[in-house]
């Protein structure tokens, strides 16, 4: 019988396993805190016998971290000065002043004990940008903490690192800076200035990406929700994604790493462009019910086998709401339309919150009965 790990492993090169691997994206701390007891993401993966994916995290200045100390990402050219507004855990709201040598930035964010989100954008005015390429810094990994984090999971399952910034990728970077309304206007009415922005977040990225060498990650995150399909159209998502990702992960790839790339809304249109980028594996396979605009198979079909799959299954109304018969005769069905050829982590499509426990139990012991035949 193979390890978490190894099963893991073997889907992510896209071979069989023993058994389909089975997990889910990131443990909440708002679902292990509410309905676990507070115990870890690792306890709780082990708790339901899956596979685990731990997520590493680093604070960086990252808008959404709950408690995030943003002074220990300031520098005497960027300092990120937080009002709380309101340090009420259902409703915080804080709001931020940064200073620099050339002008002031700022931006406020709002939260609940699940969230964080952005209520106003850092960038306001197109010469903005200037501050942002002379001033804001770019720190550098720890690998200390990292690859204790790696012995501590051991064969349990793997660890997934990330690149720097409010979203790995650059296009999804730029659309936590700007709201995405008029940065998607700008793309028609000032291309050059969002290629622009685009070319200053990618040359911060490839920094960070310098000081990972070393780093014991299975696994590299990369992209988020703003690429997707029901958000950029394939023409756009060619012209302002697609060389900055490919930039970044070739950097990925020179230093070892494994990369998945996260879609968690639409891949409509975007096979191709997913496959180019040069990522390994692609998630979070969201079905129409959760918010995509095809189901799993459609998208594996397309892909053929060329990158690792990971996710499909509906965390809300599956996981969420379902029986457990519902529960087992989805993952029964995807394993059977896509997932038989190996390849594929069964896994939920995106964070959780308020979900059973025991509706977990009948996921994982689902995904555990789907065994491949030679």
């Amino acid at each position: 019988m193979m390890t978490s790990k190894e099963r893991l492993l073997t889907a992510l090169h896209r071979g069989k396993p023993d058994r389909l691997p089975v997990s889910v994206h990131q443990w909440q701390p708002y679902h292990l805190d509410t309905y676990l007891g507070g115990i870890s993401a690792l306890e709780a993966f082990e708790r339901f016998g899956m596979d685990a994916q731990i997520q590493y995290f680093e604070s960086m200045g990252q808008f959404w971290l709950v408690d995030a100390d943003f002074a220990t990402f300031s520098t005497p050219d960027w300092i990120d000065d937080a009002t709380i507004v309101s340090d009420d855990p259902d409703n915080r709201i804080a709001h931020h002043t940064i200073r620099t040598p050339g002008g002031t930035l700022t931006y406020k964010t709002g939260g609940d004990r699940k969230t964080t989100w952005i209520t106003e954008y850092l960038i306001k005015n197109l010469e903005d940008i200037d501050l942002i390429r002379l001033y804001m810094p770019v720190p550098k990994l720890d690998l200390a903490p990292i690859a204790a984090a790696h012995d501590e999971v051991g064969d349990r399952g793997i660890l997934r690192g990330f690149v720097w910034g409010d979203q790995a990728g650059c296009w999804q970077h730029a659309c936590c800076l700007m709201d995405i309304n008029r940065l998607l206007m700008l793309c028609f009415d000032e291309p050059g200035w969002v290629h622009e922005l685009l070319e200053v977040l990618l040359e911060k990225k490839l920094r960070f990406i310098e000081s990972m060498k070393g780093a014991r990650f299975d696994l590299v995150e990369t992209g988020g929700g703003a690429s997707s399909s029901t958000v950029i159209s394939p023409k756009l998502h060619e012209e302002f994604c697609l060389p900055y990702d490919r930039k970044m992960h070739d950097a990925l790839h020179d230093l070892g790493f494994l990369i998945t790339y996260h879609t968690c809304g639409g891949t409509l249109g975007l096979e191709e462009l997913i496959v180019a980028n040069g990522c390994d594996a692609s998630e979070t396979l969201a079905p129409p019910s959760v918010g995509g605009n095809q189901q799993p198979w459609q998208f594996a079909e397309k892909i053929a086998g060329r990158i690792a799959l990971i996710g499909g299954v509906d965390q809300f109304n599956t996981v969420g709401e379902g029986s457990e018969e519902f529960i087992r005769d989805t993952v029964h069905d995807l394993f059977d339309r896509f997932g038989r050829d190996g390849g594929w982590i069964c896994s939920l499509s995106d964070h959780f919150f308020d979900t059973p426990p025991e509706n977990l139990g009948y996921f994982a012991a689902a995904a555990r009965e789907c065994r491949y035949t030679n």
